[in-house]
């Protein structure tokens, strides 16, 4: 059934569509940036296709190539049963220029996906009603997925802030937490 999905999208945005594959049992359809949002669009309205639910949006960087990242969405049919996986590519090499639609107003689950590829991978939705960190503190400085972070960067120290009826919990110890952003040391003592 998703080989039909993918042979529709080919059909009605063949101009758009630069190639097509499967990979482990689904079928990709990868789209020009500029049609990201009409495709999707079409996906959801279509009555051949119904992808009422966007099950997922990620990205992946590739550092050496350009355009350096894919944005990656997968789209599913309540009705039909069928599923498809999107992807675009933007980005130049330095990770600039990673803008694309925002799918916000056809799924409200867009909201916190592309959130997450923004704050992980610095890539710009545009359309996006409230574009902002979700996982990582506004003050933290670049995007840690993406793979020339570099992981023994040690972010800076920003102060707590006063946040009234919040009472706040002391921060983890030298040798608690994640790996990165905390200097090396000697391993914490077992009881």
């Amino acid at each position: 059934m998703s080989k039909e999905l993918q042979s529709l999208v080919v059909g009605q945005f063949g101009a758009d569509v630069i190639e097509t594959h499967a990979q482990h049992g689904d079928e990709t359809v990868v789209v020009r940036p500029s049609a990201w949002y009409a495709i999707h669009a079409f996906l959801r309205n279509d009555a051949r296709a119904r992808c009422s639910m966007l099950s997922d949006l990620t990205a992946v960087d590739y550092p050496e190539r350009e355009p350096r990242f894919e944005v990656v969405s997968h789209v599913y049919s309540l009705e039909l049963g069928h599923r498809l996986r999107l992807k675009t590519r933007v980005g130049d090499l330095e990770g600039n220029s990673a803008d694309v639609d925002s799918l916000t107003s056809l799924w409200a689950s867009a909201n916190w996906l592309e959130r997450e590829a923004y704050d992980m991978f610095g890539i710009r939705f545009v359309g996006h009603p409230d574009l902002r960190r979700i996982l990582l503190y506004p003050e933290f400085e670049g995007h840690p997925l993406r793979k020339d972070y570099p992981a023994d960067r040690i972010q800076p120290l920003i102060p707590f802030r006063d946040v009234p009826g919040i009472e706040k919990v002391p921060p983890f110890g030298p040798h608690e937490g994640m790996s990165f952003s905390r200097r090396s040391g000697p391993p914490a003592q077992e009881d």
